[in-house]
């Protein structure tokens, strides 16, 4: 395509993409540049070639595009909000019949909204009056679609008994059928079928349980891991691994950062510093003393380039030696459920 020029066509005429790429030229750059930070690589050099290739826009042509871009973030909104039924009622209401028919068809040929949608909006409390005496695949599968805050409450209110069983069901879940997920809805008494999405939805996973298991308070989350390593060991020890990454040495205060770094060895701590960012060296080295400081920088700069396993064997290792003297009580790392605080 070279030199689009778009006058007064009608918006049926215009492609997607010229439509993406009018809108971003008429949000201006920074605006625009703040959406290009979520697109695809490919999409950005697709959009950033369209840009180009445009030369003039009219302004009815924009006002046009820009008109339909806020139809469709309105019943975006709505939809969010209430669902389908509640969306179409509202914009019959703002846009006319034909109007709001025509909005809606174009977004739920593609709109997936996320299943349980409705109980992400119900308090945690009174979901758990619902769910606490179902089968335990059955919480996790719910769980999984809950955020983290959501469901860690939750998992904190459930029996003992059910808690790691429900933990390692929501770690090892992969894909869920559709039709499975219709039925949970349906035993919850509230339909959106029309939304869930018919391809297999990815849910749950190792990473979903550390985001839940990082919220939980410390006793739930104690209890899980001891179950966990008893009954699956090499998942437990998965778990572990993401629960508290090096970088998170950031969260903790000046106070339990140089706890733990009088247990780390020197040469350890300098190979697990070369891999890290600079916020994290510049806060480790604040929480040394100048002389011992310079000498690491020292050892850093001589040792020369690391491999890439050694760094995480020796960031690992600090790793364990913080949730070590976490598990003693000696430093507290702050986490969603509010037993970080000390009276």
């Amino acid at each position: 395509m070279k030199g689009t020029g778009v006058g007064m066509a009608k918006n049926n005429d215009i492609s997607g993409t010229q439509k993406a790429a009018i809108l971003l030229i008429s949000l201006g750059p920074e605006r625009s540049a703040s959406i290009f930070k979520h697109l695809k690589e490919e999409e950005i050099e697709t959009m950033t070639l369209e840009i180009a290739n445009t030369r003039s826009i009219s302004p009815a042509t924009k006002d046009q595009v820009l008109d339909e871009f806020y139809e469709i973030c309105l019943a975006q909104q709505y939809i969010a909000e209430g669902g389908i039924a509640y969306a179409k009622e509202l914009l019959e209401k703002a846009l006319g019949a034909d109007k709001a028919r025509d909005v809606i068809g174009k977004l739920t040929a593609s709109l997936q909204v996320r299943p349980f949608e409705f109980v992400r909006k119900t308090d945690a409390s009174q979901l758990l009056n619902f769910i606490q005496d179902e089968h335990p695949q059955t919480i996790a599968l719910i769980l999984s679609y809950l955020s983290p805050a959501q469901a860690s409450t939750i998992v904190s209110s459930l029996a003992p008994d059910k808690q790691a069983d429900v933990a390692k069901r929501i770690a090892q879940m992969d894909r869920t059928s559709p039709d499975v997920i219709k039925e949970v809805e349906k035993v919850l008494e509230r339909k959106l079928a029309s939304l869930v999405n018919q391809d297999y939805t990815i849910v749950g996973g190792v990473d979903s349980i550390v985001e839940i298991l990082n919220t939980v308070d410390r006793g739930t989350e104690k209890h899980i891991m001891e179950t966990l390593e008893i009954e699956e060991p090499e998942l437990a020890d998965e778990i572990r691994r993401k629960m508290f990454v090096f970088e998170d040495i950031l969260s903790l205060d000046d106070k339990s950062i140089q706890r733990v770094l009088r247990e780390v060895d020197n040469n350890e701590l300098a190979v697990a510093l070369k891999g890290s960012n600079e916020e994290v060296q510049n806060v480790i080295f604040n929480n040394l003393s100048k002389r011992l400081a310079a000498m690491i920088r020292e050892d850093m700069e001589y040792m020369g380039p690391v491999r890439l396993k050694d760094v995480e064997e020796a960031q690992q290792k600090i790793v364990n030696i913080i949730r070590k003297l976490e598990d003693s009580s000696e430093i507290i790392i702050s986490r969603g459920g509010g037993d970080e605080i000390v009276v």
